[in-house]
Order: structure tokens, then sequence, then C-alpha cells
């Protein structure tokens, strides 16, 4: 709590959806003597598009009480047409070419901390978020990304992507806390929002189906499946851009489990192989293409290949969203990419995901950069 003290002399806005997190968030704020503002960012699906269905209301709903309970000034700003310019072209982009992108990093880095900050945040010193992360200051003033002690809940893979500034910029108050902890705050503060359930999917699309998502804006174009041991067609698929690297659920084909292996874009042709657990569908030697450092580059300040590192790994890292990091050798290329070695294979490694970089103890987020395969 001393560090959220910290702020009572500075300007604070807080970014409330009508969650349990960012309700918190601001609870211990104002625990700590701190009054933000609260702002609620509008991204709501396509003004156009009828078929879709999202929780503003609800989550308005929400928000406004947290607002009135603690006397706290609540405004909307509506970055509706910045996150669809910005964050939906950058997934259709990736999706048409056969990659597998993550639109909620980019909509924390270039919405939430990007477009909010360049219309709002300017005029305060410290962007709040419920987001489970941690930041600290080593000895020489350098300010990091650390993970959450839920490592469950931990979402330093979806700030990875952030720029410096913006981490200079951001707090997140339940950072240091387990989500059973953030819900013990939330119903000793009499929160609304204490038993509401966690947000799933894409930032804003609720009850809407991922695929009718991409059908939207791509169509179909369907194409063969075929099962990579024997040659044999299996059938049809309705777009490669339905599918992903290492994808088991919902490929339709008797005698399976089926496991997506390759996505084909030339000859419009998906790849799969049979088995529960298959040696085609894990993965150890990959690429991470344009990294991006969050606080300093790990290889030019000598914490990668240099005295800090003791063991046998030279960092770990993630993937996906998960609580389990994976030990890694790391090797910067000429054109500045990372080979990228892990101690053991992984399933489903897909182009376009973000690999997440950490320190050995995987405290320490050095920054991410998008997956592809070796040649």
């Amino acid at each position: 709590m001393s560090d959220l003290k910290e702020l009572r002399d500075k300007r604070v806005a807080t970014l409330l959806s009508g969650g349990v997190d960012s309700s918190v968030a601001v609870a211990l704020l104002v625990e700590a003597g701190v009054r933000p503002d609260l702002w609620y960012i509008q991204i709501g699906p396509d003004r156009d598009s009828t078929d879709y269905t999202c929780t503003i209301e609800e989550d308005l709903e929400m928000a406004r009480a947290v607002a009135y309970k603690y006397k706290l000034p609540l405004q909307v700003v509506d970055l509706h047409k910045d996150y669809w310019e910005k964050v939906v072209d950058y997934t259709m982009t990736r999706v048409r070419g056969g990659l597998t992108p993550n639109p909620d990093v980019m909509c924390n880095r270039l919405i939430k901390f990007g477009v909010f900050d360049e219309r709002v945040g300017k005029d305060y010193d410290i962007i709040a978020t419920g987001h489970y992360a941690c930041t600290e200051v080593d000895l020489e003033g350098r300010k990091w990304l650390c993970t959450s002690p839920d490592p469950v809940k931990d979402q330093t893979d979806f700030l990875a992507q952030i720029e410096p500034w913006q981490l200079k910029k951001a707090r997140f108050p339940i950072g240091h806390l387990s989500k059973a902890e953030v819900r013990a705050v939330a119903e000793r503060e009499h929160l609304a929002a204490a038993h509401r359930k966690d947000s799933q999917g894409i930032c804003f699309l609720g009850k809407i189906d991922y695929n009718d998502y991409i059908r939207n804006f791509l169509g179909e174009k369907p194409g063969q499946v075929i099962d990579r041991a024997t040659g044999r067609v299996l059938g049809l698929h309705r777009g490669l851009w339905f599918h992903t690297i290492g994808q088991r659920k919902g490929l339709g084909f008797s005698g399976g489990p089926w496991y997506v292996v390759e996505k084909d874009m030339r000859r419009n042709i998906l790849w799969v192989v049979n088995g529960y657990d298959p040696e085609e569908s894990y993965c150890d030697h990959f690429r991470i293409v344009a990294p991006h450092w969050l606080t300093v580059d790990p290889f030019t300040a000598g914490l990668i290949d240099g005295e800090a590192c003791t063991s046998g790994s030279n960092v770990t890292l993630k993937i996906r969203h998960t609580p389990d990091f994976c030990p890694a050798h790391v090797k910067l290329q000429e054109d500045g990419s990372l080979d990228v070695h892990t101690e053991q294979p992984l399933q489903g490694v897909a182009p376009g995901q973000f690999g997440v970089l950490y320190d050995l103890q995987h405290h320490r987020c050095y920054g991410s950069g998008e997956l592809r395969l070796q040649a």
C-alpha cells in the first residue's frame, strides 16, 4: 500500500471497466488516500453490425456504482473508431496472412495506453488499471514490468508490447494480490462487481463467436484438409483463417483427435496429424522477429549472455497466456531477430503469436516479439 500512497500528490487517471479487478484497483487507491479521476473506455462493436451484442450498458452501470460509492468523477471516452482502425486492422491483416494475432495485446499498447493517453492521459501523471502485474524500480532508476504473484492471473504477457514511456506512467494497484484476495477486497468494500464473472475473449466481443467475427470481415475460402502422415484428404475447411496451429477442437473429422500443424496459405491447405499427443504438434526451435523491449535491450545491457546468466538457460518465456514459463536459449541474429531454442518442446507454436521474454526467475519481463517458425 505504501507505493500507492506515493501517488497522493499525483494526477491519477484510473481505467474502470466495470469488472471486479478495476473496481478493486479504485478501492485500493482511495484507501491509500488517492483521489483518481475515473475513465471508462468505450470500444463497442461496429455500429453497423446489428448482430453483435456486448455488455457496455452493464459495464457502465457497474462503473457508475464505483464512482458513486467513492464520490469520484467518472467520464466516458469513446475510442470506438480508433479501436476499429488500429486493433481490428491489425487483427484482420495478420489473420488474412495466416498468422495468429493477439488483439488484446495490441489493445493495451494502441488504445488503453496509446490513444487514451493522446486524448486524455496526457493530462495525468499516472494511468492506473486493474491488470495483474507489478512494477519495480532498480538501483539505476529503471522501471520494470514484473509478474504478479498469482501465476494463473498474471497479465504481463498482455502488457509486453506497451512502449517504455507507457510503462513509466502505468501503475497496477492489484498486481500484488491473488484473484481470491481481490474478490475478498471487493466483498469487504461491498462492490457491485464482487461476484461478477471475469470477461473472456477479445476486448469487447462478449457473446460474439470469434469465427463469426472473422467471417464478417474475411468471408469463407474453402480448401482441403490433409493428413500429413498419409496424404489422405479428410475433407474441406471453410477458410484457413478459422484455424490456428495446435488447434484440436472443432475440426469435425472422425477418427481423431486431429491436430492442426500447418496452414499452407499458397495452396490453401490445412495440414493435420492424428493422435492424442503427436510429436509433429511440438516445436523447440523458432524465431522471434522485431523484439520489443520494455525497459532496456537486455543484450546491450548485459542481462542476456552476460554475467547475470549463471545457469544453463538464458531466459524464460511464454508463447501464450499460461501460468507456465519455459527455459530457453536465445541468440541475437544480424537482422535483429532472435533465434530461440527451448529446453522442452512446446505444443502449438503458431506464427503470429507473441513470444514473451523474462529473466531466469521469470520475475522481470524484458519484452516480446512475434513468433515465426524456422524455414
